[in-house]
């Protein structure tokens, strides 16, 4: 458990303290994104693992073979797994808007920080899927000229992927050369 004031993602053991390995810059304020999108996100993986349970089980009952039944272990331990993660996943998730950029980090095993330059930005998306919609979430999607600069942020309550869309479409406008 990281001491009071810590950021629990930090790779540093001092309180506020950075690691060698640590990109998140201390000076800004993060933006967490909404929890909901861990219901989401275990929906996914839920239909995910059940179609992979269903047919091990199917080819286990004709075959009787035991790989199925290994294979069937194999799905519940990376669904079991995989849940983990999703939770933790999901509460690395940050963005913090700055005067020039936005700055995105996610991961857990592999960190990322994206730096996005309002005069960079070609379009701003908002989108909603089905199980989004359903726990009241949006994504917003930044583009850029290059395409492996595209930033997300998910599990944003429409009302504030709204305002962020808005936001960043007037400042890539300020800034001339992009939106």
């Amino acid at each position: 458990m990281p001491p009071p004031g810590a950021d629990p993602l930090s790779t540093s053991g001092a309180p506020g303290g950075r690691g060698p390995l640590d990109p998140w810059p201390d000076s800004v304020q993060w933006q967490p994104i909404s929890t909901d999108l861990i219901w989401v996100e275990l929906i996914r993986l839920a239909i995910v693992v059940a179609i992979g349970l269903a047919v091990t089980a199917f080819g286990w009952a004709l075959s009787g073979h035991g790989l199925f039944g290994v294979a069937f272990a194999a799905v519940l331990v990376f669904g079991a797994w995989r849940a983990a993660a999703i939770v933790r996943a999901v509460r690395a998730w940050g963005y913090a808007e700055r005067d020039d950029d936005l700055l995105v980090r996610h991961g857990l095993l592999v960190r990322r920080l994206s730096i996005v330059p309002y005069s960079r930005m070609q379009f701003v998306d908002v989108s909603a899927g089905p199980l989004e919609r359903a726990f009241n979430l949006a994504t917003v999607q930044l583009h850029t000229a290059a395409a492996a600069s595209d930033a997300r942020v998910p599990g944003l309550r429409p009302a504030e992927a709204s305002r962020l869309r808005d936001r960043l479409t007037a400042l890539g406008e300020d800034r001339a050369e992009g939106l």
